[in-house]
């Protein structure tokens, strides 16, 4: 019998979710630039026997910015101490964690652009003189203690880059962008993923899954656990091409991977803005949606598959977006350019 674990349907999504993670570079599919850059800079500060520089990964969520932390962590034989921006809301919690490390752990930080200000300034000397600076007391007796702290590596991650100050963005010794998924990598990590859930799945039905994946590995194992879910309910022995369809019109996904907020978002330019320019308070306004959620969750895809365009004057509805929403272009061509 396979030693490898089989995972049951009584197990939630978030162990599945770990059990479907990378946990060897050559299981990790894609990104090749980055994972080829990424294995140089390991296998020198390996060779050197010292800690590597710190890391800062960024890209759109989804994409294996954590897997990525967890495997370098692996390659450098260190343990892996996990936490995010917003868990660190007091100088005292980044103290804690940072006092308890030991040589050549690796530190990963998550939601990096969300660190305050007042976290940042003593990760500051931390990251370059490896000392952590605290302030005892207050008022006139107060002093500050000055504590030595041993070779680390901090792995940082966001989704908005921009966000991070510039003293932060300079400490580190290398920054890699991970870019969308092919979909051919896509279908790798689909069937890769049948396999670990020990799911039979059709040549078919992973092109479906791929083609609406948002060229993510993220969503692709969510859609995948969402079309084995339908399958087991209807005794299916396997995943058929008729089954990822099925599933895909439940949940109200088309076949290049829009949902229902997209399609709300393209037609209210399109309807209330006579496809746009529009700019973003008021979009954000006209479909009660918040600002933030906008720019991060719903524009990235649609303006990487090309049926939305960012101009300074607002935000417009590309010629493709009609077409694919069937949708008649307005007689004067609309406000494209």
């Amino acid at each position: 019998m396979s030693e490898k674990k089989i995972i049951t349907k009584t197990e939630d999504d978030v162990y599945i979710d770990q059990a479907l993670r990378p946990q060897r570079w050559d299981d990790y599919v894609g990104q090749e630039k980055v994972k080829r850059n990424l294995k140089t800079l390991l296998d020198a500060a390996k060779k050197r026997s010292e800690p590597s520089d710190h890391i800062l990964f960024y890209g759109q969520a989804g994409l294996g910015k954590t897997t990525l932390a967890c495997l370098v962590a692996k390659e450098m034989g260190s343990n892996l101490k996990i936490t995010s921006g917003p868990a660190l809301e007091k100088m005292g919690d980044l103290a804690a964690i940072l006092s308890n490390l030991e040589k050549g752990d690796v530190l990963f930080i998550d939601e990096a652009h969300r660190l305050n200000r007042m976290i940042e300034e003593v990760l500051y000397p931390a990251l370059e003189s490896r000392k952590l600076h605290l302030v005892v007391g207050k008022g006139p007796g107060a002093r500050t203690l000055s504590i030595d702290l041993p070779a680390f590596t901090l792995v940082a991650a966001t989704t908005r880059a921009n966000l991070l100050s510039g003293p932060l963005r300079s400490r580190f010794g290398a920054s890699y962008k991970l870019d969308y998924y092919k979909v051919e990598d896509i279908e790798k990590i689909i069937a890769r993923s049948a396999e670990l859930l020990k799911v039979s799945i059709c040549e078919q039905a992973i092109k479906i899954i791929a083609r609406a994946a948002r060229f993510t590995p993220r969503t692709a194992n969510r859609l995948l656990k969402r079309v084995r879910d339908y399958s087991e309910v209807n005794d299916l022995e396997s995943i058929t091409e008729e089954a990822a369809e099925k599933t895909l019109e439940m949940l109200e996904v088309d076949n290049m991977g829009l949902e229902p907020t997209d399609r709300q978002l393209l037609m209210t330019i399109i309807e209330k803005f006579h496809g746009g320019p529009v700019g973003i308070q008021t979009l954000a306004a006209a479909m009660n949606d918040d600002r933030g959620i906008i720019e991060d969750v719903y524009e990235p895809y649609l303006m990487s598959i090309g049926l939305l365009l960012r101009t300074p004057s607002g935000r417009v509805v590309a010629p493709e977006a009609y077409k694919h929403l069937g949708v008649k272009i307005p007689e004067d061509g609309g406000l494209f350019y």
